[in-house]
């Protein structure tokens, strides 16, 4: 279920994408879109960064993402579409936003795809080295291509399992955790918390928020799938609600955890923070065990960024924004050709990771480093400036209009301007906005040809 606002009244109708996810759906989708490996691997170069103040940055982090993603719900239950926050874009200031985010976003995605496909690629491989690893990569792209062909209901049900694994592992993980701190278990180290608690101040800090926020990357696709339930006006402010605050105590619960068991500069945190808890609390298997999970959130985040994906493609085509071949709607209401292009580039990373397998993704990422952040930066003004304009009786509102609002967009702008000023950021922001600048470069051509 999508509605288009662009349509002319008189326009016959057009096939619709089947509102067929369920609130179970959508709520794990939110949960198992953040819950990736940015958390389970990533967070240790958060650690390294800010020390024990690691919990005040997840904090923060976590209270922007909140910011956004209320944002990103109240135009959602207003007007509902698979575009999501394209579509409004386009609504508060013209065709060129949308089309820059929804391209934006739609690249980012896809390279992302290629880059979870490899990286779970090179884990199972280590388990099954007579298996070439291009033929695993190939194998996953064309398994969750299929989920994606297949009707939606099916997506959602396997990324509801997806989820619940990922949430039961952390739910395990913060248990153990609790237990290793209270002394029941063995793991407790004096010297964890000990000294300076903010061992590299507060710039550590600040580089902490920075690092960890790209962490919370994900939750948008709600948003997106939230037009294709059976209530979308409904759908996108509960699952936003349910999500948030759980994925928040999930990310800050875990950072206590991993700081109060092990000293912050602690070698192994660096590389696999979760497994050096696990060892240390004495959980056989904790290196494989996390290996599994690390590989299920990976083809969590696959499945979900075809979907996520194939969804904005659509949005842009039947908004004339790209080739209109990409609206067509299989018989079980899937846009197929949307599925297949935007999972084009994935088995084309299959030959990529032949060629240039040390140096093309490496490249690729620097490239939509930050895109994320930018989308955001969008949704923060695409809200100031749609909020006037919304139906009375929109069930989700923003807190503190208009100024959480711009306070929002400012703490957004003010971690760009951080980035650009950092040696170790600025290659990632510096290609981000180059890649930006030749989307909008193209909107705008577009929109003069118009």
């Amino acid at each position: 279920m999508t509605t288009t606002p662009l349509l002319s009244p008189t326009e016959p109708p057009r096939p619709q994408l089947h509102g067929t996810l369920r609130p179970r759906h959508l709520t794990m989708l939110a949960m198992g879109g953040v819950i990736g490996s940015g958390l389970f691997v990533g967070s240790g170069a958060g650690i390294a960064m800010a020390g024990p103040g690691i919990v005040l940055s997840f904090v923060a982090a976590g209270v922007l993402t909140m910011l956004v993603m209320r944002m990103m719900a109240e135009m959602a239950a207003a007007f509902p579409a698979s575009g999501s926050f394209s579509e409004h874009a386009e609504r508060a200031f013209g065709p060129w936003a949308g089309f820059t985010i929804g391209w934006l976003y739609w690249v980012t995605i896809v390279v992302v795809l290629a880059v979870e496909s490899t990286a779970a690629a090179v884990i199972v491989h280590g388990w099954l080295p007579a298996v070439p690893q291009w033929l695993l990569m190939l194998v996953f792209m064309t398994v969750f291509t299929a989920v994606n062909l297949s009707a939606v209901g099916n997506f959602g049900e396997f990324e509801f399992w997806f989820a619940l694994i990922k949430v039961a592992a952390i739910v395990g993980f913060l248990v153990l955790g609790v237990l290793a701190i209270l002394g029941v278990l063995p793991g407790r180290n004096p010297g964890a918390l000990g000294g300076d608690l903010l061992p590299q101040g507060w710039g550590g800090v600040v580089a902490g928020f920075v690092a960890a926020v790209p962490a919370f990357g994900g939750l948008e696709v709600v948003t997106i799938a939230a037009a294709e339930s059976d209530d979308p006006v409904q759908a996108a402010g509960r699952a936003v609600r349910s999500a948030v605050w759980r994925i928040s105590v999930f990310y800050i619960g875990s950072m206590i955890v991993l700081v109060s068991l092990l000293p912050w500069n602690d070698s192994r945190l660096g590389t696999s923070p979760f497994v050096a808890v696990l060892d240390e609390i004495g959980v056989p298997g904790a290196a494989q065990i996390m290996n599994v999970v690390v590989v299920l959130a990976l083809l969590s985040a696959l499945n979900a960024g075809t979907y996520a994906a194939a969804r904005m493609a659509f949005s842009l085509a039947r908004r004339g924004q790209a080739p209109a071949a990409l609206t067509r709607i299989s018989r079980s209401g899937v846009p197929y050709l949307a599925v297949l292009a935007s999972t084009a580039f994935g088995f084309g990373g299959v030959v990529l990771n032949l060629l240039w397998p040390e140096t093309i993704f490496l490249h690729l990422l620097n490239a939509v480093g930050t895109v994320m952040l930018l989308v955001w930066l969008l949704v923060a003004c695409s809200q100031l400036r749609l909020r006037g304009r919304l139906p009375e009786g929109t069930p989700v509102r923003m807190w503190g209009h208009p100024y959480l609002g711009w306070l929002t967009l400012a703490v957004i702008v003010a971690l760009l301007g951080h980035m650009f000023f950092d040696h170790d950021t600025r290659i990632q922001l510096v290609s981000s906005a180059v890649l930006a600048l030749v989307v909008l470069s193209a909107a705008l051509i577009r929109h003069r040809r118009a």
